[in-house]
């Protein structure tokens, strides 16, 4: 009988401790938007990209010239010189997408300049909404801008205002 009193008891403890704590929501994209050094880092990563993106088309675009010259050319060619154009085309192609990969590839620059400019910034917000949290009780903090199948949040729970606030951001 001291078993049941003693496991009702706990149950009832776990009960209260859980309705106790609290939760919240933050929108981080709506924070970072706010944020002008990630204005101004997302600006400089588009038009980073937006160069690389140009040259590698372009190289593209000598390539498939490249085979278009040898396809109106193949039959005048000789097995041996058909041969070394399909080679030329084939290590062009491999070429382009080397140096698309050195720009867009995980290890690239993009990717390297991303965690130089941003990462700074995310880890600047991460610490402000675990403040926050920390200040408001919650045990634990979901972010509504990458969670998939909300269909409803309610405004009571919404951290995003303190964070910007914690943030210094109007």
């Amino acid at each position: 009988m001291k078993r049941i009193l003693f496991a009702i008891a706990i149950f009832c403890a776990a009960t209260f401790n859980l309705g106790a704590q609290s939760y919240g929501y933050v929108n981080t994209q709506k924070i970072l938007e706010k944020v002008p050094e990630y204005v101004k880092a997302q600006s400089q990563l588009e038009t980073e990209a937006s160069g690389y993106s140009k040259e590698i088309e372009n190289s593209m675009k000598d390539v498939e010239s490249l085979f278009n010259r040898y396809q109106a050319e193949k039959p005048r060619l000789n097995e041996q010189q058909r041969l070394a154009r399909e080679n030329e085309i084939i290590s062009m192609e491999k070429e382009v997408k080397e140096r698309q990969k050195g720009y867009f590839g995980e290890e690239g620059i993009m990717a390297k300049m991303t965690m130089e400019l941003v990462n700074p910034i995310r880890d600047r917000v991460q610490k402000a909404i675990e403040q926050v949290a920390a200040e408001t009780g919650s045990a634990f903090v979901i972010d509504i801008s990458t969670a998939q199948g909300i269909i409803y949040t309610n405004p009571r729970y919404d951290l995003t205002a303190k964070v910007l606030k914690k943030l210094n951001i109007q």
